[in-house]
């Protein structure tokens, strides 16, 4: 038996020699039992709360093609310890035909996936109540709830017993002076992305040791984040304005903001680095400005609602010097966000919105139509046309084969009856034979012929589907303008701007799978399976396609 061992530790208590550790007890295991070691799978400090593991996920992927015959762990809390991804780990073994084992669970089975799961679930809640509970105590004494922010510094010392004390800070005098600096540009009317192209010119780093942005000032006030919302600087110690949940399709955690009821306030008159007058007068001046943007006419959307791109190459456009993306710096032209919020680019060239999106759809129109997307196009629209033919023929052939089936079981019951068989009970056998011949006889009345191998009229129908994408844009209704924006947004990866002499060149870069994405709204055969069609080619090797305007 081929055996691979998976090992993990997740707590700052634990360290390297953990899944030594468990490497050796697993092997002696093995040992034993007789199984050889193929491989051995480790996770260095990662909860195991979730699946996105570097170390599990290439355990699952060797297993799927069959590298071992069977998992080994210290215990069935070492692979995960959430009820939802362990039986999925289980259910996808199983399947693999891989059994999993463990030194304190023995093999595991649907009896373990259920209970163990359980408990593992339920040990994850504790420990975060527990962990919760924890902090709790340490804010309401005034030290640090977790983490630090800019203008602090992390005090590490020793208590009588020698265990570190946890929890302590102290200012940081030159951050300290950098924040003054911010709330006294502030008040004076410079705006956030002003005060972070100075602080960027100056030299000075910010908080996550990259360079400032404005938003890194401003922040977010209900969630109190940011330079000017950090009321720390006031000697106020705020914990508890938000919880995080975990989204079960990425994994990641997700903030959501808890009511006010629930914020634990402590004062910590030591750590205090601004005024009370300066931190008011930033709030006015906040405040200000909120009343002067808000429109009372409009409600606040939620944020699930303002996913959707607001103009059509949002989020595509990037500076070829730095990166950076390309945004809406006015009314009507784009430039690079990182030039003007952060001082660190040079690249001031910038262009119009509409002049953009013209130039890449003309330049679109174009491409679509170069011989190697279109044959890339026909081999697929062949393919496709093949295999639903010979589907669709393989049905018809076998409805007229169980027609002729029928049809001699009826004439070997009559001669039954002739020869004096029973005649109520064969003829209840002759009633279900002819109901079901009726039932194929109209299948083949209804039957659509297959379609010919190859379309004959298949480039007309590409140009006019691309025709009508690129007219659709130019629609009044908006209902077709976003269908046909979603589209063209799948053609599109990125879209590179260059500064050369004194203009921007454009390089649109996109997958050619994307092409067949605009058959879509067709009614022929090649509409229902047009899924599997750029499943298929996006898995055919194409590599993406980049083009110059």
């Amino acid at each position: 038996m081929r055996a691979a061992i998976y090992a993990r530790y997740s707590s700052d208590n634990q360290r390297d020699a953990s899944i030594a550790d468990q490497f050796r007890v697993c092997r002696l295991h093995a040992e034993k039992q007789g199984w050889h070691v193929v491989e051995e799978y480790s996770d260095h400090a990662i909860s195991g709360s979730s699946l996105l593991r570097p170390g599990i996920q290439a355990l699952i992927s060797d297993a799927n093609r069959g590298r071992f015959d069977l998992i080994l762990a210290e215990a069935m809390d070492r692979l995960s310890r959430d009820q939802e991804d362990i039986a999925g780990v289980f259910k996808r073994m199983t399947y693999s035909d891989v059994k999993i084992f463990t030194l304190s669970e023995g093999e595991i089975t649907h009896l373990h996936v259920g209970l163990k799961g359980t408990m593992n679930a339920l040990f994850l809640k504790d420990l975060a109540d527990k962990t919760r509970r924890g902090q709790r105590g340490r804010v309401e004494a005034g030290k640090s709830g977790g983490g630090n922010c800019y203008g602090y510094d992390v005090v590490k010392k020793l208590d009588g017993n020698g265990e570190p004390v946890r929890g302590d800070r102290t200012i940081n005098e030159m951050e300290a002076e950098v924040v003054r600096r911010i709330f006294r540009d502030y008040i004076a009317g410079k705006s956030a992305k002003r005060i972070a192209v100075e602080l960027n010119k100056d030299g000075i780093k910010a908080p996550g040791g990259g360079d400032w942005g404005f938003s890194t000032i401003n922040g977010n006030a209900k969630r109190g984040n940011g330079i000017l919302n950090n009321e720390m600087y006031v000697g106020k110690l705020v914990w508890n304005r938000q919880r995080f949940l975990k989204d079960p399709d990425t994994g990641k955690r997700q903030a959501r903001p808890n009511p006010e009821s629930e914020w634990i306030i402590q004062e910590v008159p030591e750590l205090r680095i601004l005024d009370d007058d300066i931190w008011q007068s930033a709030k006015a001046r906040q405040a200000a400005i909120k009343y002067t943007r808000a429109d009372s006419s409009e409600e606040e959307n939620h944020f699930r609602e303002r996913r959707r791109p607001k103009y059509l190459f949002s989020g595509l456009t990037r500076c070829a010097c730095c990166g950076g993306g390309y945004s809406m710096i006015s009314a009507d032209l784009v430039g690079c966000s990182t030039a003007r919020n952060k001082g660190t680019c040079d690249n001031r060239q910038n262009i119009r919105r509409d002049r953009l999106e013209a130039r890449v759809l003309n330049a679109l129109r174009h491409h679509l139509m170069d011989p190697a997307l279109f044959k890339a196009f026909c081999d697929e629209f062949t393919r496709e046309m093949n295999r639903l033919r010979m589907e669709g023929r393989a049905s018809i052939d076998t409805a007229e084969a169980e027609v002729k089936r029928i049809d001699r079981e009826l004439d070997t019951l009559l001669n039954l009856i002739l020869k004096g068989g029973a005649a109520d009970r064969i003829n209840d056998k002759m009633v279900g034979l002819e109901r079901r011949k009726k039932e194929l006889e109209s299948f083949l009345t209804d039957a659509v012929e297959p379609p010919p191998l190859l379309h004959p009229n298949m480039a007309a129908f590409y140009r006019v589907q691309i025709e009508e994408l690129y007219e659709a844009l130019q629609s009044d209704t908006e209902a077709k303008r976003m269908t046909a924006s979603d589209i063209i947004r799948t053609l599109v990866k990125e879209i590179i701007l260059t500064p050369e002499d004194g203009e921007l060149q454009i390089d649109v870069r996109g997958d050619l799978a994307g092409i067949l994405s605009i058959s879509l709204k067709s009614k022929t055969p090649a509409t229902r399976a047009g899924g599997s069609q750029v499943e298929v080619v996006a898995g055919a090797g194409f590599e993406p396609a980049t083009f110059r305007l």
